[in-house]
């Protein structure tokens, strides 16, 4: 499905309305050199604006000018370039189809792989009995009908996959596969033709087997961690029961309509999002928030599809169906950030652009160099194979991108959503945290906790101040609403009102121009005696928030005071980023007296407090001046500019939608301790990336010159290439053992 985007700073020129994406899954790649050359084929074409292929889950995202190309013409330039592409659909239908397919091509290729071990082994048997002082071989026509059918039959797909890239100008590494094994299975058809001598048909039937192998256990790990996606999209039930009159009708669940009334039976998953009509229950919603324990719900409240049920019968109103649902965004936004390239993954672009041409040059100056040195024909060739054959492009286009696929799932099933792999990266580098203080570090509930009245009844000071406040959705109003509908007071409809972002709100009451805000801004409106700056001074100092209320024309009415409870888990927070060496700050609109009461209680390093919205942003923007690495992590709609400037934003998914539109990263509960699991989650993908890298450079480094010196046999060079990929993607798999609170263990 075709989704509006807006668009990159290559097309600046097309509006965010004229361009649209495409997720199209993509066949056919073995290696980085056919990752960048999908990739040079799309972005090539008239009208397309960027284009990002994974080698790891398979796909191409692309963002194009619909007036100039469609979907269609994206899929044709692709196959025109020999591999195979549609469109990445996750519906039912089409993701069993995918699967069905997985599953058959894991069957083919298990027998081709015993099919060729049953003929390699035979040819490989003389060199594994010989240092037991067995020395035999089989007739030169025997290796040749064994190895034939590997070569020829067996190793066609590396000709198959080769000859486009070949075509192109361009090589994978089905080439250098190609190129080695043609070469030592025609020097021995060359050496039987010409009377005899050593054979060399083990080493091209080797070779090709050890290479099934590999990419056998390569598929298998690389399935491993691209399985957050999965367990995500398998959490979403199949069918529903829905209410339409007085039948309860079983149906798929993407024929649920929003509005229409769902029953979910004790044990159940919910089908979709909803909100609770009748009964309550205990939910289980780990998968999806990583909280282990489950939270109770009754009617009124807001369900989300795939968590389960626990003892109650639930009728359930549809509010978010199919790809609106929670569910499917979090998979969504999972698929975009495994999909999407790190800002190291260019360097290692770069190199494996030039890999084969440079593989391929080396084996040359082998050949040639032996030959010079006087070497037999036979023993130059075997090394320049040998060269071909240990090389590996694969290790290197495999290495970053299994890292973040591993990484960024193992943080989506803790509840950390990770938008893009530029996000994750750059978390790792995090030296400063800014937290919010009201709804990020306090549960952003608060209470009233005293109304002061200068003139008149507490109760006329709730009913004009919940009256004026009804317009707005901010925390303290809310509060102040709650304490007015407690006391079961009365309360006006405001015939204007007007949010003042920062500051405080102004209406009109019966006829009155009320205005509610904080000391600051209502002192620059209407002035209040020294007494009522005493007791604003009290509350304060208690870390309360003061609200004042007052009536243009008339002056003060009275002030109310709030107090928010801190997060469970707040200071624990805040203790493990500081034990990781980062400066933990509090920016927050509030009081001085307040947020250093917060900021005390919790143990921050320093508070930023009475700061502005426009204002958060630039004073994220001054740490990053000084050369700081800055997190910004809030909830408010506020908080937004600050997010945006940050290098790392970090939204509350109980916050505003804009909030978490703007992050990188998004916490699916709001727990605190869940920055500093982000963090460790970066750092831990980090390292996995570093090593992986290390190991893909390593094998090649150092088996390309070892090849060249003729110090490794073919067969020997085939099984250390073959490695090299498994050893990096399992070891970015075993990112999938990691769980929030590891780097304290």
């Amino acid at each position: 499905m075709n989704a509006p985007v807006a668009p990159s700073s290559d097309a600046s020129s097309a509006s965010a309305s004229e361009v649209e994406a495409a997720k199209l899954q993509i066949g056919g790649m073995t290696c980085a050199t056919c990752q960048g050359r999908v990739e040079k084929v799309l972005r090539r074409r008239p009208g397309v604006v960027s284009a990002q292929v994974n080698l790891v889950t398979e796909t191409a995202t692309v963002a194009f000018q619909p007036d100039e190309i469609d979907e269609a013409a994206l899929m044709a330039a692709v196959e025109r370039a020999g591999y195979t592409a549609e469109p990445a659909t996750r519906d039912e239908e089409s993701e069993a189809r995918r699967e069905r397919e997985r599953v058959r091509e894991e069957r083919r290729e298990r027998r081709t792989l015993l099919a060729s071990v049953a003929l390699t082994l035979p040819l490989i048997a003389p060199m594994l009995v010989m240092p037991f002082g067995l020395h035999w071989a089989l007739p030169g026509w025997a290796q040749l009908l064994l190895a034939a059918p590997v070569q020829v039959v067996i190793g066609a797909r590396f000709y198959r996959a080769a000859w486009p890239a070949l075509r192109a100008g361009t090589g994978n590494m089905d080439l250098l596969v190609a190129l080695g094994t043609t070469a030592a299975f025609g020097l021995s058809l060359y050496v039987m033709a010409t009377g005899g001598g050593h054979l060399y048909f083990e080493a091209s039937a080797s070779v090709i087997t050890l290479v099934l192998l590999g990419k056998t256990l390569e598929a298998r790990a690389k399935r491993g961690t691209t399985a957050a996606v999965r367990t995500l999209l398998e959490l979403r039930p199949r069918r529903a029961r829905v209410l339409r009159g007085e039948e309860m009708v079983d149906v798929p669940v993407d024929a649920v309509g929003r509005g229409e009334t769902i029953v979910v039976k004790p044990g159940e998953r919910v089908p979709v999002d909803g909100r609770i009509l009748r009964g309550s229950s205990e939910l289980d919603e780990s998968l999806l928030t990583g909280e282990a324990m489950p939270v109770t719900r009754a009617e009124g409240e807001d369900v989300t599809g795939g968590s389960v049920n626990g003892s109650g019968l639930l009728h359930v109103e549809a509010t978010r169906v199919g790809e609106d649902s929670t569910l499917s965004q979090i998979a969504e936004l999972v698929e975009e950030a495994q999909a999407s390239r790190a800002p190291i993954q260019r360097l290692v672009d770069r190199v494996a652009a030039v890999f084969v041409p440079t593989v391929i040059a080396i084996a040359l100056v082998t050949l040639v160099a032996w030959l010079v040195m006087g070497a037999a024909p036979a023993s130059a060739i075997l090394a320049a194979v040998s060269v071909l054959v240990i090389a590996c492009p694969c290790a290197l286009g495999l290495a970053t991108p299994t890292a973040l696929v591993a990484g960024n799932g193992a943080a989506a099933q803790a509840g950390i959503l990770i938008r893009d792999a530029e996000a994750l990266e750059a978390a790792h580098a995090v030296d400063v945290i800014v937290f919010d203080k009201t709804g990020t570090l306090t549960e952003g509930k608060p209470e009233v906790t005293d109304v002061h009245v200068i003139d008149g009844s507490e109760d006329d000071l709730l009913s004009i101040a919940a009256a004026a406040q009804a317009g707005s959705e901010h925390p303290l109003g809310q509060a102040v609403i709650r304490e007015a509908d407690r006391r079961g007071l009365k309360r006006s409809t405001p015939s204007r009102f007007e949010a003042l972002v920062g500051r405080g709100i102004t209406a009109t009451i019966d006829g009155r121009d009320v205005l509610i805000g904080s000391p600051r801004f209502i002192s620059g409106e209407v002035s209040h005696d020294d007494a009522l700056t005493d007791t604003i001074t009290t509350h304060q100092s208690h870390g309360e928030t003061v609200m004042l209320v007052a009536e243009r024309g008339v002056g003060v009415l009275g002030l109310i005071a709030v107090a928010d409870k801190l997060r469970e888990g707040a200071a624990e927070a805040i203790g493990r980023l500081k034990r990781s060496g980062m400066t933990t700050i509090v920016l927050t609109g509030d009081n001085r007296r307040a947020a250093e009461a917060v900021g005390t209680e919790v143990g921050v390093d320093r508070v930023i407090a009475e700061v502005l919205p426009a204002d958060k942003a630039a004073t994220i923007e001054g740490l990053r001046e000084e050369g700081r690495v800055v997190a910004m992590v809030g909830d408010g709609l506020n908080d937004a500019p600050a997010l945006a400037a940050a290098d790392v934003g970090v939204a509350m998914a109980s916050g505003s939608d804009v909030a978490m539109m703007t992050a990188g990263i998004t916490l699916m509960r709001p727990d605190p301790r869940l920055v500093a699991a982000a963090i460790d989650v970066s750092r831990a993908t980090r390292r996995k990336v570093a090593q992986n890298l290390f190991w893909a450079f390593a094998y090649n480094v150092v088996g390309i010159p070892l090849a060249a010196f003729d110090l490794l046999s073919p067969s020997i060079a085939g099984a250390a290439m073959a490695m090299s990929s498994v050893s990096v993607v399992t070891n970015a798999s075993l990112l999938r053992r990691w769980r929030p609170g590891d780097a304290d263990a």
